[in-house]
């Protein structure tokens, strides 16, 4: 099914290169030299979310999610990779449009540009594409920051992180929430929005051991009107488990943050989905885990997939650890769909989910030669159990 794209695949792939995030000395390299531009902000769309008490009643509707749009054009040329998925969002959007599951919001979880605190790579090869989606199809832009946006440090006050954090929040001043929000965690890229009957949380995975953050999101998440808000999606950078070269046998320090603190919470929170990035690949994780009020699941789904160089499967995580610590939950873990051992079994892509009340369906959208991409059998999965 997939082997005629495999090839076109394995061709265009040759000569990428990963890449991993950015040194503290290149880091002030290239800041040095962009310190005089100043990152434009994404233009906000010309219809935004409405109140959320004007969108109380709303149970059908779709939004977008994927991730890692950085590129090795960035700072010189618009994102090529980034741009087709673009171009599929766009004609996907207008499909939308007249049923009954308009997108309504796109989510990314992170990695918008090689090098955060180079303001030429945010205006010259990132903006542009998104303020195409902002304006032609005028849906709200939510971006959670990735280790490229913001430094690979993993704690808020680290000097490196200060001129990359400046040009993120700078570039989505039009399109989260202000400081001094209900709804932002002030001084930080950590938000949350409700539409319809769905509440929405983006926090910064970097510092996931920051624990004025953790307090905020808990506080979040446990004043939510679980009334209202049926459905709980959490998006954020870097995944709790993942099978790509930043998981496997590797456990990066803010996947230990996630699976100890933050797991717990999301079970605690009932958390429906989240939606991570980090592996440039799509995975699907299943935990199923048993509190007071009964059994229940929550899906964690990779997608890495936005136009960053193509990783490969590396190997399962040890969960061993996990499990243990969370044996009274009754956790189990099951690896859904496992991404291709040959980068070019995983194509460029994002996801679109069809929120109709309680269910929530996911279709997997692949582009250029991974057209026709098919994880599930088909390209379509429901998030929840019959």
């Amino acid at each position: 099914m997939i082997k005629g794209w495999m090839a076109v695949a394995a061709m265009s792939l040759i000569g990428l290169v990963a890449g991993a995030a950015p040194s503290v000395l290149g880091q002030a390299g290239v800041g040095h030299a962009q310190e005089q531009e100043r990152v434009a902000a994404i233009k906000a769309p010309a219809s935004a979310l409405p109140d959320e008490a004007a969108s109380a009643g709303v149970k059908k509707f779709s939004f977008i999610a994927y991730g890692d749009t950085r590129g090795r054009r960035d700072g010189t040329a618009i994102q090529y990779e980034h741009s087709l998925i673009i171009d599929s969002m766009l004609g996907q959007i207008k499909k939308l449009q007249n049923t009954e599951y308009p997108a309504r919001f796109v989510l990314q979880s992170g990695d918008a540009v090689q090098h955060g605190q180079n303001a030429k790579e945010w205006n010259v090869s990132f903006t542009p594409l998104i303020d195409r989606l902002t304006t032609e199809a005028n849906v709200p832009y939510f971006l959670a920051p990735g280790n490229h946006d913001v430094s690979s440090a993993t704690t808020v006050d680290a000097p490196q992180r200060a001129p990359a954090l400046k040009n993120y929040l700078d570039a989505v001043s039009e399109l989260i929430p202000r400081d001094g929000s209900a709804h932002r965690l002030s001084g930080y890229p950590t938000y949350s929005f409700g539409y319809g009957n769905t509440f929405v949380l983006g926090f910064d995975a970097d510092i996931a051991g920051d624990e004025k953050q953790f307090a905020w999101v808990k506080a979040q998440l446990g004043g939510v009107d679980h009334g209202r808000y049926t459905n709980i999606i959490v998006f954020c950078h870097q995944a709790p488990f993942s099978s790509g070269p930043h998981g496997g046998a590797k456990v990066e320090e803010p996947t230990v943050e996630l699976r100890n603190k933050y797991m717990p919470l999301f079970q605690a929170s009932h958390v429906r989905a989240v939606f991570s990035g980090h592996e440039h690949l799509f995975e699907h994780w299943v935990e199923h885990y048993t509190d007071a009020s009964g059994v229940h699941r929550m899906d964690l789904v990779v997608s890495g997939g936005g136009g960053a160089p193509i990783y490969a499967y590396t190997g399962e995580p040890n969960l061993d650890e996990y499990l243990k610590a969370n044996e009274a939950s009754k956790v189990k873990l099951e690896h859904l769909v496992k991404p291709g051992v040959e980068r070019g079994a995983n194509p460029y892509h994002y996801l679109i989910v069809k929120v109709d009340g309680e269910k929530l369906e996911m279709q997997v959208v692949a582009v250029d030669w991974g057209t026709g991409f098919q994880p599930y059998r088909t390209n379509q999965v429901a998030l929840g159990d019959e």
